[in-house]
């Protein structure tokens, strides 16, 4: 008998198929795997009277200076009050007195290594955030192709591609003003096509009468207005400048943490490191059980105050001036 005689049955044959299938599929499948994605944080930049953080288990009083997983958070600031914070894909925000808002959705993709332009967001990333009542300036960063950041309202939502705007969200009426940079304003559930903002231009949604749908205005930003609303992105823009995001080896988690840094505790990490304040991640090598953590550290000035010295030999001559005879 001829020793590939086996292999002429059709059982054997079947066999060698589901073998050649199996092996052709499994790259497919091992690069068709989810990403571990960072779990996406955001940093307090300032606080200015009461404030307040929703993070699903608990409500506390948000402190400057803290780091907190951003998606599924509610925060909201009290009358008379504001703050300012930066989200891990560089987005300041600058939040009015009596502001509500609910991260809905925040994901980032991993960040790329060794960058050197802060001024381009770290990865892709996908923004869904809601705002029911209040005021919010926004400095954003350059988005890379694939990001998309989106804030609605009981009127409407803007699509931010780039730039400087600010949303409020107040009495019925929506306004979105775009003071640099391009959006996309859409008033209601049946504007599909929605309405392009440019450098100077402010769109107005106001609800509609007797169950009509809301009706959108699109308008120059009226000279009596630009001023006030500039201040409001500038501190949106000098929240940004405070902190910069990267990315360490860690494990992977999806808990809401905050981490205080005037509280942290001891160790080689830092309070900025988040998640990773349980492991020495400077030191950890990823593994398919790990991913990466997103960090935010503390921008220190470029230009330090100046130390004045004075110099052994002013300081003799101005002892010898004054000694008597």
């Amino acid at each position: 008998m001829d020793f590939f005689t086996p292999l002429a049955s059709p059982r054997a044959r079947r066999r060698i198929w589901l073998f050649l299938v199996a092996g052709l599929a499994l790259p497919a499948f091992l690069s068709a795997a989810p990403k571990k994605n960072p779990t996406s944080k955001f940093y307090v930049a300032d606080v200015d009277g009461d404030a307040e953080i929703d993070t699903g288990d608990r409500v506390d009083d948000l402190n400057k200076k803290s780091v907190y997983n951003a998606e599924g958070t509610v925060i909201e600031t009290k009358p008379k009050a504001a703050n300012a914070m930066v989200f891990s894909n560089g987005t300041g925000i600058f939040f009015d007195e009596d502001t509500r808002l609910e991260v809905k959705r925040f994901e980032q993709e991993p960040f790329v290594p060794n960058r050197t332009d802060m001024d381009t967001e770290p990865s892709i990333s996908q923004t869904a955030a809601y705002i029911p009542r209040g005021t919010v300036g926004l400095c954003a960063s350059k988005l890379v192709a694939g990001s998309k950041m989106t804030y609605r309202t009981p009127l409407g939502s803007v699509n931010i591609r780039s730039g400087k705007v600010v949303i409020q969200s107040n009495n019925g009426t929506t306004t979105v003003s775009m003071l640099a940079g391009e959006s996309t304003v859409t008033s209601g559930n049946v504007d599909m096509g929605g309405h392009t903002l440019q450098d100077g231009q402010q769109a107005v949604i106001k609800s509609g009468i007797n169950g009509a749908p809301p009706k959108i205005t699109i308008q120059p930003i009226p000279n009596d207005q630009r001023s006030q609303l500039e201040g409001k992105v500038t501190m949106a823009c000098t929240a940004k400048k405070t902190v910069y995001f990267a990315a360490v080896a860690g494990k992977s988690t999806t808990s809401t943490t905050t981490v205080d840094v005037a509280t942290s505790g001891p160790g080689p990490i830092t309070a900025f490191d988040g998640d990773s304040a349980n492991s020495n991640s400077s030191n950890t090598t990823p593994t398919s059980n790990t991913t990466q953590t997103i960090v935010a550290v503390p921008v220190v000035p470029s230009n330090l105050p100046v130390q004045f010295t004075v110099s052994a030999a002013n300081l003799i001559n101005s002892t010898s001036s004054t000694t008597t005879p």
